[in-house]
């Protein structure tokens, strides 16, 4: 398994990324994000499924219309996911704006630019 197909796993499944964190130590291969931003972003998950539970499903059920979509882009889908779970509590956006934007996404004309 390659090193994106792991990370694609780990968020379609909703697995702990501290886990993928030690598990990609096994892979030659480097990595969208450090260790410390995705352990930042695993803590961010955690706590927008707690405070937020139905944007936290609501942001697992858009990317899985990403996936369906199917678009050619599939190894950005879950790197994308992450970059939006990191805006809510990294950059201070509220999480119903993120979910929306990242909603709007999927039928965005220049999403491809």
């Amino acid at each position: 398994m390659t090193l994106i197909e792991l990370f694609t796993d780990y968020i379609r499944n909703q697995k702990n990324l501290k886990d993928y964190v030690e598990e990609r130590k096994n892979i030659n291969d480097r990595g969208e994000f450090n260790d410390k931003t995705l352990i930042q972003a695993e803590e961010d998950l955690q706590r927008l499924k707690k405070e937020e539970p139905e944007i936290y499903a609501l942001m697992y059920e858009t990317l899985e219309k990403y996936y369906a979509k199917d678009e050619g882009h599939i190894v950005e889908y879950p790197i994308n996911f992450i970059r939006e779970i990191l805006k809510i509590y990294q950059k201070n956006i509220p999480a119903q704006k993120v979910y929306e934007c990242y909603r709007e996404g999927l039928t965005h004309p220049c999403r491809d630019a």
